[in-house]
């Protein structure tokens, strides 16, 4: 009796673990719940970037002058024939 009972929970569990939930967040217009996303230069820049960089936390454009030299590092071709 004991073993039968053991055997049916077992199964009981072993079903309810296989089912399957919703899993995507559903937007509804104008109920949005999550984190406000903010501006990129807004941020602090990491360590790496702050050896070979200039930019400076709320500064768009020191922002985008980071971005157009990593950018130009990164690409073979043109670091070659600069």
């Amino acid at each position: 009796m004991r073993g039968l009972a053991l055997a049916i929970a077992i199964a009981a569990l072993g079903l309810a673990a296989c089912s399957e939930s919703e899993q995507v967040v559903v937007y509804e217009q104008g109920k949005y719940k999550g984190k406000k996303d903010g501006l990129p230069w807004d941020n602090a820049p990491v360590a790496s970037e702050l050896r070979g960089s200039n930019w400076t936390k709320g500064n768009r454009e020191s922002w985008e002058e980071a971005i157009k030299t990593r950018q130009l590092a990164q690409h073979e071709h043109k670091r070659i024939y600069q």
